[in-house]
């Protein structure tokens, strides 16, 4: 049996700008370097949980394990129709910041249900650091409903690439690393989502520390 994936459309539209723009600006202006793709399953539901420091971070987190991310994205932009379809064949479903969206979490679980990657930041937020303090129960509740497993990205350097009052990126060192899966919850308690939440954000502070 063919298991599900991303449609075609949003697949083509993923490798065009993977390589005219991301990839090729990922390793000659970041000098990225990037480990464990060899972790990624490349069909299939799975929840991408990462750190978060910058800006930058959806579009690498997406070009580094090789498929489309489906990212949660501010309601506005689905206001404007072009822009509209086009963030939505990239996986784009619209959140209203502020208040814990149903609507967001169903688009996430039916992006799951379809075969899709969805991108989940553990902090919810960026930090100064690109270490995570204190992640949300968030992607484990997304993981315990949709029975897909969780694979851990660390973004390290990405926090420096853009300075305070700056608009331009700086071309700091990227290193990203991809762990191995870990599975998802058996059910919803609150107990077992806060234990999980706590080893995948281990799990990454841990490739953080491992530097360069």
């Amino acid at each position: 049996m063919t298991r599900k994936r991303e449609p075609l459309i949003s697949l083509a539209l993923y490798h065009a700008f993977k390589w005219s723009i991301v990839s090729p600006m990922l390793h000659a202006y970041f000098r990225g370097k990037i480990y464990g793709t060899e972790n990624v399953p490349q069909t299939g539901p799975v929840i991408v949980v990462s750190n978060h420091a910058s800006y930058f971070d959806p579009p690498i987190v997406s070009n580094c394990v090789g498929r489309p991310v489906a990212y949660m994205a501010k309601e506005e932009l689905f206001k404007v129709p072009i822009l509209s379809q086009a963030i939505k064949l990239y996986g784009a479903y619209p959140v209203s910041r502020g208040s814990a969206d149903r609507a967001a979490i169903k688009a996430a679980l039916e992006y799951l249900e379809n075969g899709w990657a969805v991108g989940v930041f553990l902090e919810g937020t960026r930090t100064e650091d690109g270490k995570i303090k204190d992640p949300k129960r968030g992607a484990a509740l997304l993981a315990a409903k949709a029975k897909a497993p969780f694979l851990p990205v660390c973004l390290w350097g990405s926090e420096q690439i853009l300075q305070s009052g700056s608009s331009f990126p700086r071309p700091i060192p990227l290193t990203i690393r991809i762990g191995k899966l870990i599975d998802a919850p058996t059910s919803t308690n609150k107990e077992e989502l806060t234990a999980i939440t706590q080893q995948c954000a281990m799990v990454i502070n841990e490739m953080h520390d491992l530097g360069r």
